[in-house]
């Protein structure tokens, strides 16, 4: 499955809404189903409204009804990682799984959620 999660989140890089940035991201997550769920950037004039390509994905995963999920790709132009808001919110809801960093037609690397935001607050600081 690792090809095709890559594979998904290269593809959704052309539904990438980058008019002020062109800035173009795609992302896939694959569910423990095997399920591949993709996302891209939707930027806004009003930049706070933006959203990254990785919580697109994962938010759609979400109201689709999936809770556990087993890797995720993000594609760029340039290999680039994902932002500190979408490493909070992988952390949070996939815990630590692989994440592939693609750019516009392979894998470059894979580095593990845990790796790309160490010492994470999550729930369970909230005790």
């Amino acid at each position: 499955m690792k090809e095709a999660v890559i594979n998904k989140a290269i593809a959704m890089r052309s539904r990438a809404h980058a008019p002020f940035s062109n800035y173009r991201v795609g992302a896939a997550v694959e569910t423990q189903s095997g399920e591949i769920i993709g996302g891209c950037n939707v930027e806004s004039s009003s930049y706070g409204l933006t959203c990254c390509a990785e919580r697109v994905a994962l938010f759609r995963a979400v109201a689709a009804g999936h809770t556990s999920f087993r890797s995720m790709a993000i594609a760029t132009h340039n290999s680039g990682m994902p932002c500190g808001a979408c490493r909070q919110v992988i952390w949070e809801l996939c815990s630590d799984i692989p994440i592939h960093i693609c750019n516009e037609q392979e894998c470059v690397k894979t580095i593990s959620s845990k790796d790309l935001l160490p010492d994470a607050f999550d729930k369970s600081k909230l005790l």
